[in-house]
């Protein structure tokens, strides 16, 4: 045991921790990272998760994540290792837009998760292309083969697949350096003052609930244009340009505006006739990989969204 390190022991499955001297006055959710963080099947993630879940006490009580700890007190943390994920491929409905040996460009469908996760450990896209296509880049690692960017699972629209490492390094690097063009359409609540703009904010995991992106003072930066494309008596209609790619930024910067993605059960108010926000990614610009050749693909507004917006009255 390295020196000043607290006493631990372990009981069963739960491991139990003595606060010294050192780590007084350290947050609980801290203290854990620091002792835990390396241990096999404990990673970051898994020990926050087990901190909100009530999975760690302190003297027998369920505390906060931001509990302080006091030297003496003992911490004690149920150890439930994360599940493993297997990836077997499954016969999942999505369309292929277009096919050659280095990618893929597919059509994703609404309620659809991308790859496999603690979640949702099948029926995903990357289930669908085990099935559909033979060879897919490794670079993600088994869990994500050929996955160079992802859709949020309500999400519809276009993703571009790499199938092989080659092709999926230059793709990868395109989405990075912006040089990747992706556009969407989403019907907004309400409407926007002006025609056309650009959001630039930091977005970072929300504080109050950690489902949430939020606007806040520091983070990642995001940037976001947008274009108002019609307009109607509660809602409009709005093309979205990605200048940089974080979690949930369109859906985070709609509510910044003060009007979401109509139908985002996160961010805005669910509505009965849909299953998710009309948001959709509906061009994707790309230079392929081995020709150079610039390629533009496009994919219509999917059936609910156009019967949504045809019930929309024009101003």
């Amino acid at each position: 045991m390295a020196k000043n390190q607290p006493k631990r022991t372990i009981t069963m499955n739960n491991e139990i921790v003595v606060v010294n001297k050192e780590h007084s006055g350290q947050r609980l959710d801290l203290f854990l990272l620091g002792f835990f963080e390396n241990d096999a099947g404990v990673s970051r993630s898994h020990i926050k998760n087990m901190i909100e879940k009530g999975l760690a006490t302190v003297n027998g009580k369920v505390v906060k994540a931001g509990f302080t700890l006091k030297e003496g007190m003992q911490v004690e943390v149920e150890i439930k290792k994360p599940e493993q994920i297997s990836t077997e491929a499954e016969d999942i409905d999505f369309e292929i837009v277009y096919q050659d040996k280095d990618l893929a460009v597919i059509n994703k469908p609404q309620g659809l998760v991308v790859h496999p996760c603690s979640s949702t450990k099948s029926g995903t896209l990357v289930n669908g292309l085990l099935f559909k296509i033979k060879d897919l880049s490794g670079i993600n690692g088994e869990l994500r083969p050929g996955i160079v960017h992802r859709l949020d699972k309500d999400t519809s629209g276009l993703l571009v697949i790499a199938k092989n490492d080659k092709a999926h390094i230059s793709l990868a690097e395109q989405i990075k350096n912006k040089s990747a063009k992706r556009n969407y359409l989403a019907l907004l609540d309400g409407n926007l003052k002006e025609d056309s703009g650009r959001v630039e904010t930091f977005i970072k995991r929300d504080l109050r609930d950690r489902k949430k992106m939020s606007v806040q003072d520091s983070g990642r930066i995001a940037v976001t244009d947008y274009k108002v494309l019609k307009r109607f008596e509660k809602t409009c209609l709005v093309e979205f340009s990605l200048q940089t790619g974080r979690t949930h930024q369109i859906r985070v910067h709609a509510k910044h505006l003060n009007h979401p993605v109509v139908g985002d059960r996160l961010y805005g108010k669910e509505i009965a006739s849909l299953q998710g926000q009309l948001l959709h990614a509906y061009k994707l610009t790309l230079t392929h990989p081995s020709t150079g050749e610039v390629m533009t693909f496009e994919a219509p507004l999917p059936e609910y969204f156009e019967s949504y917006l045809k019930k929309q009255k024009e101003i």
